[in-house]
């Protein structure tokens, strides 16, 4: 089984609870997912020692932020089990949750286009949800969705923000 990991960045701490940090993928030709919105991260590496360590690779090469000297570690989220874009064989994505204390700016690499932080609150906003129409070839579905500033969230990213909130409303 393939494995892969993300990070789920937030900034930001006391009685506000800060920004999360998504990145915009870059638009590709044959990518049903260019342009959308999801977590800095990939595959794991004959390289990687752990989930955690690609984790942490990828968000480097990705968007130049260094989690081992500007992050902290604060909590593996459950797996999710997908599947690969273009395959049905499965694949595991485990989720890291960390805190960043470095600066804003980033150097994105050809897999990302933009940036985006968005406040929690927004994320958590009753307000925010709505579905997204995404065709199958066996018609048409709803997804579940949270719509930011002309951004959506769904998917994976949608699933695993569903898990992170509750550890930012315990904060």
């Amino acid at each position: 089984m393939v494995r892969s990991s993300v990070a789920l960045i937030y900034r930001g701490a006391g009685k506000d609870p800060g920004e999360l940090l998504f990145i915009q993928r870059a638009h590709r030709p044959g990518d049903p997912w260019s342009g959308d919105m999801a977590f800095p991260g990939g595959r794991m590496e004959a390289g990687d020692a752990t989930p955690r360590a690609a984790a942490e690779r990828e968000v480097l090469e990705e968007t130049g932020m260094d989690l081992a000297t500007r992050g902290r570690f604060e909590a593996r989220l459950p797996d999710l089990v997908t599947r690969q874009h273009t395959r049905w064989r499965p694949m595991v994505v485990t989720p890291y949750v960390y805190q960043w204390f470095g600066p804003g700016d980033s150097a994105l690499n050809h897999e990302v286009d933009n940036l985006v932080w968005i406040p929690v609150s927004e994320l958590a906003a009753p307000e925010n949800r709505s579905t997204l129409r995404w065709g199958t070839r066996f018609g048409r579905i709803r997804l579940p969705c949270i719509r930011y500033q002309g951004y959506c969230i769904w998917g994976l990213s949608y699933s695993m923000l569903q898990r992170f909130l509750p550890l930012m409303r315990e904060r």
